[in-house]
């Protein structure tokens, strides 16, 4: 209303009054019941999106012999192949995924060993390192038996003693360089991980982000990626290296005495068959483990993103309660992964102290009947004891791996997930404007892929080169919706949608959107400078006309009390700004973005009267010279628009003018008297 003050809302966006994520209605947060839900829904969720992924692969190899209706071939075999992916289930895959058994594509040890690929010449450098500083110590044991025998034949041990300590000593700097490089290269690994999670997940299409937390993904970006640096040191290179030390040490066994060897590898072996059992166990152990330190991030970033809301609520107490039950979630899920990895380590280690009490009893008796050499059973136990660095390096790679291959398939599923095409690198965006953009809607149909009803049914509406034009209507009508489909943030199902003259999906996704600027209706506003805000959409903007997007929205006040001006931080999602502020910036860098098409999404909702009129002036001086596609609760927006467009339940009742549509409309007529705030004859 004209009388409205500017509202200040200093903690951003928490709830919306139109469409967020793509559908009409207040984003509020799931009941506390979400955050106690069990941990595997998150993945399941994303299980699910990874294998329509393979549907839509599935459905292009088909779209091409379904009936293409009102559009060309190609349109309907696109639709056809996006419209699989987007909402054909595939229950047994996300089951699958979810419970940490099998899905399709390649086994996670492949993508394992593919992200190691690359580092494969450092990591054999390394691992080489580490095996001859282990392997030093293996004639550690033998150096002690000559020791033995020269005390025993009353010589001087100085020669073995002396090796021993140079063994000790060069396979300690062997192994520590070995190490750091493989710490190194791990290092590398998750760096190169992350970089490529956060490149896809900004790639993702937006139907698949929607259906995601937060939380999880930020998970998946941080927990699940520092375990490849765990499989790498822990997981691959220490299993292969604790492979041939146990090889040799075996090897060194054998020559030692063969029988006691015999009697040593039957207590092992037959203890290491019942170990391997307990490994899928771990496995489905660490992955369900990963999946809840998800699902309790997406738990925490839930109350996060309405803290404000929780606290004028009075619900700290329940929503303390609601975190604190899917941390004590992830909880059971890392002890039940320590109480199989514990009864795993155990088991092997009781592997070697049942063939030390075996070979102390065979070798003792042999020693009596003189068999048997007393240092040389010595060096054996000795070896004997050396076992326990191979196995227990075997035991703990072989955990670690199954951390590492569970966090892979965490990660591949992300990197699954259908996405946009990237952008041509060549593209270069028209530094000037070209004319204005006209868009079509022609019997437009949409849904969102759930159990709502479908957002548009048949829209058809015009939108002509340069002037204003408003969408109006009630909550729900699909106005939101409208924008979502210019910005392809989704596909249509059926009809066409033609920008300046060209179908909506024959244009470059980069090209496309860089004719557009959208202001959302929550107005986002990213941590950090509000320079850096208000050039967000067009990087290279001029300070001139950074300056004069600022006085065209009013700004000059704000930038002039701010204690550095433009280069002052607005604090998370612009926590230090008000509502109408906020709104104000958002409406500056779609300016600065001098797009062929502005489309404003109730844009003037939080000003007040003064703002309010000033921004007005700007939105129909903008119209002289482009498109302006508007969606407007406020009369004073709407009266001066060329043509309104008025929704209903996902289809146009009527288009006109405001004076036509006053007089020959009821519902419109409704909507002045009330939504509009308009006094109406």
């Amino acid at each position: 209303m004209a009388g409205t003050t500017e509202t200040d809302e200093g903690g951003g966006a928490e709830g919306r009054t139109d469409e967020v994520g793509g559908h009409e209605g207040t984003a509020a947060p799931p009941a506390r019941g979400a955050a106690e839900a069990p941990a595997k829904g998150a993945a399941e969720e994303v299980a699910k999106r990874a294998a329509k992924g393979s549907a839509k692969r599935s459905a292009k190899g088909s779209a091409g012999k379904q009936p293409a209706g009102k559009q060309p071939a190609r349109d309907a075999a696109e639709r056809s192949a996006e419209g699989a992916a987007e909402k054909q289930p595939a229950p047994d895959a996300a089951e699958g995924s979810a419970k940490g058994g099998p899905s399709a594509g390649p086994s996670p040890l492949r993508l394992l060993l593919s992200r190691v690929r690359p580092h494969r010449g450092v990591l054999v450098r390394a691992g080489l390192l580490s095996l001859a500083g282990s392997g030093a110590g293996l004639a550690m044991p033998l150096m002690a038996k000559h020791a033995v025998d020269a005390f025993a034949a009353d010589r001087s041990p100085a020669g073995p003693l002396v090796a021993l300590t140079a063994l000790v000593l060069v396979g300690a700097c062997l192994s520590a360089y070995g190490r750091y490089l493989m710490s190194r290269t791990g290092e590398g690994v998750v760096l190169r991980a992350r970089e490529q999670l956060v490149g896809r997940i900004l790639r993702l299409k937006v139907p698949a982000v929607d259906r995601l937390t937060p939380g999880d993904l930020q998970s998946r970006v941080t927990s699940d990626t520092t375990l490849l640096r765990t499989v790498l040191s822990s997981g691959l290179v220490e299993s292969f290296n604790s492979v041939l030390m146990l090889l040799g040490t075996i090897g060194f066994m054998a020559y030692m005495d063969l029988t006691l060897l015999g009697v040593t590898l039957v207590v092992i072996v037959g203890i290491g068959a019942v170990t391997s059992l307990l490994m899928p166990r771990i496995q489905r152990a660490q992955l369900r483990a990963q999946e809840s330190v998800g699902a309790m991030g997406a738990a925490l970033d839930r109350v996060l993103q309405a803290f404000r809301t929780v606290k004028a609520s009075g619900a700290e107490e329940r929503e303390t309660a609601a975190v604190a039950a899917a941390a004590r979630h992830a909880h059971d899920r890392g002890v039940s992964v320590a109480r199989w990895s514990s009864v795993s380590d155990v088991t092997m280690g009781m592997s070697i102290q049942l063939a030390f009490l075996a070979v102390l009893g065979v070798g003792g008796a042999r020693v009596a009947s003189g068999s048997l050499e007393i240092s040389s059973l010595i060096a054996f136990l000795l070896y004997l004891f050396y076992l326990m660095g191979p196995i227990g390096g075997l035991v703990e790679g072989w955990t670690g791996l199954q951390s590492g291959l569970a966090a892979v398939r965490r990660i591949d599923e992300v990197e699954s997930l259908p996405g946009e095409p990237a952008a041509d690198p060549g593209a270069v965006r028209q530094e000037i404007p070209a004319t204005p953009l006209g868009v079509t809607f022609q019997d437009v149909a949409f849904g969102y892929g759930d159990e709502r009803a479908p957002a548009h049914k048949g829209v058809s509406f015009d939108v002509p080169t340069g002037g204003l034009v408003a969408l109006v209507g009630p909550s729900g009508a699909g106005k939101s919706t409208v924008f979502s489909l210019l910005e392809r943030f989704y596909d249509h199902d059926s009809g066409t949608i033609t920008v300046d003259g060209r179908d909506i999906r024959d244009w470059p996704l980069a090209e496309l959107r860089g004719s557009l600027a959208y202001v959302e209706q929550d107005a986002p506003v990213l941590a950090g400078t509000l320079r850096e805000n208000l050039v967000f959409a067009a990087p290279d903007a001029e300070e001139k006309a950074v300056a004069l997007a600022v006085a065209r929205t009013r700004l000059d006040s704000l930038v002039g009390r701010l204690p550095e001006g433009l280069d002052t931080a607005v604090g998370h999602r612009g926590v230090t700004l008000s509502g109408g502020e906020r709104q104000r910036i958002a409406i500056a860098r779609a300016l600065l973005r001098r797009p062929r098409l502005l489309l404003l999404d109730e844009v003037t909702s939080q000003l007040d009267a003064v703002n309010e009129q000033a921004l007005r002036d700007v939105i129909l001086e903008l119209a002289e010279h482009t498109t302006v596609l508007v969606i407007a609760h406020r009369l004073s927006t709407v009266r001066h628009a060329d043509r309104i467009v008025v929704l209903e339940d996902g289809r146009v009742r009527t288009a006109g003018t405001h004076e036509e549509l006053i007089a020959g409309d009821d519902l419109y007529r409704e909507l002045a008297t009330t939504q509009l705030a308009a006094d109406v004859p």
